[in-house]
């Protein structure tokens, strides 16, 4: 069973678990406190709540750039001091963003905050699953994936607690905490030994990308198709509790809280499943039952049944992200693995940017109706990410070093 394979795990190899994992969370969270208050910033500079969802498209547009530009670092000079490059970078970012006067320097700061967002996902991902045995990678995808949803849920939790007492521009005032993460990296982190071995040059990072140009088409496709998957379910889900349910600050927090528990819920279930039956197997599997939670999840009344059907969809949305980190890595060329991940990842992004805005925009145009914009586009996008997934390639287990990584010596029974 993959679970008992993590018993296993050497302490070099839980480091970079431990840290890649926080970097993910702790980015996610930075990005996930804009989504929280788009109603208060938009009130503070007197404009509508499209204007304010525009700085999260921007977010998300930049980090393709942030993806390109970690990852070729992450290729040349090595993963460990680009991931500590770029959680420095996303949190004084972050701090930033509650010093803005403006609508104009919120759109240029959360832009910057794009680029830095976007090199995290690729540069921890590579590194660890370059570190791992492959027998692992299901179950630890899963875990790094959920980095994601557990940003989601301490930005909750956070805005649950502290809003009504520090308002929006003090809840960014606590994105400088993530910096000190850079301290454990820089302590207890190694350097991936996939990158320590082979190191390539620039013509052969130059050359990598053409030559696998058909596979990089496809993969920014899927990523484009399980990004609109994410964000048209996560993002304007706080506002629709707010603005069409009319809850407070604590039932949106707490009704989010418990989405992303099922979020990390469902992330570690389906890497694991991952490992058992494949890649793609899985994620089709959690991307077609998630439209069976629509109607409990956009079109329930009672705050009860809402948060059930928030459990649900993005336990089986965040359970078909589960699989995407060792997935992507395993399709990558060997030369190019700390950009390719992270940047076709992030060309998704980028491509399914503009959700939120659309999503608000329509909304307000038919009368406030959030949960039927929902329901349209999560029933056509999950169909998209079961086809793509269930027809394209996957490398499940490839090796990434010469001689595969390998656990610890297991206990005796």
């Amino acid at each position: 069973m993959p679970w008992k394979e993590l018993r296993n795990l050497n302490a070099k190899q839980w480091n970079a678990i431990i840290a890649c994992y926080l970097g993910w969370t702790l980015d996610a969270f930075d990005f996930f406190i804009l989504v929280f208050v788009v109603p208060d910033i938009a009130k503070t500079f007197q404009v509508h709540n499209t204007e304010v969802t525009f700085a999260v498209w921007l977010t998300l547009a930049m980090r393709p750039v942030g993806a390109f530009l970690f990852g070729i670092m992450a290729d040349r000079v090595g993963r460990r001091p680009a991931l500590m490059l770029d959680i420095l970078c996303y949190s004084a970012l972050g701090f930033a963003t509650a010093f803005v006067p403006s609508l104009a320097i919120l759109y240029f700061v959360r832009a910057l905050f794009g680029v830095a967002m976007g090199g995290e996902w690729g540069v921890g991902a590579s590194l660890t699953m370059e570190t791992i045995p492959p027998s692992t990678r299901g179950i630890v995808s899963g875990l790094l994936q959920a980095g994601y949803p557990s940003g989601y849920l301490l930005a909750s939790i956070a805005y649950a607690l502290f809003f009504d007492h520090i308002g929006w521009r003090g809840m960014f005032m606590i994105s400088a905490l993530p910096a000190l993460l850079v301290i454990f990296v820089r302590a207890g982190v190694e350097e991936s030994p996939a990158w320590l071995e082979k190191k390539p040059n620039i013509t052969q990072m130059a050359g990598a990308i053409p030559r696998h140009f058909l596979l990089f088409i496809f993969v920014v496709l899927l990523m484009t198709s399980f990004n609109l998957f994410s964000h048209g379910t996560q993002d304007i889900y706080p506002t629709f509790l707010k603005v069409q349910h009319k809850f407070n600050s604590q039932t949106v927090g707490t009704i989010a809280a418990i989405a992303s528990i099922g979020a990390i819920s469902g992330g570690l279930a389906f890497g694991a499943f991952s490992q058992q039956i494949g890649r793609r197997k899985a994620i089709v599997i959690a991307a077609l039952l998630s439209i069976l939670a629509i109607p409990l999840w956009a079109f329930s009344q009672e705050a009860t049944t809402l948060a059930i059907g928030a459990f649900l969809m993005q336990f089986l949305v965040q359970g078909a992200w589960g699989v995407i980190p060792a997935h992507l890595n395993e399709l990558s060329p060997a030369e190019v693995r700390g950009t390719f991940p992270g940047f076709s990842y992030q060309l998704g992004n980028f491509f399914a940017a503009g959700i939120m805005t659309l999503q608000t925009n329509f909304a307000e145009l038919f009368g406030g109706n959030y949960g039927a914009l929902m329901a349209l586009v999560t029933g056509v996008v999950a169909f998209a990410v079961a086809g793509f997934a269930g027809f394209g390639p996957q490398a499940k287990e490839v090796l990434f070093t010469a001689e595969p990584a390998t656990a610890a010596i297991p206990p005796s029974e």
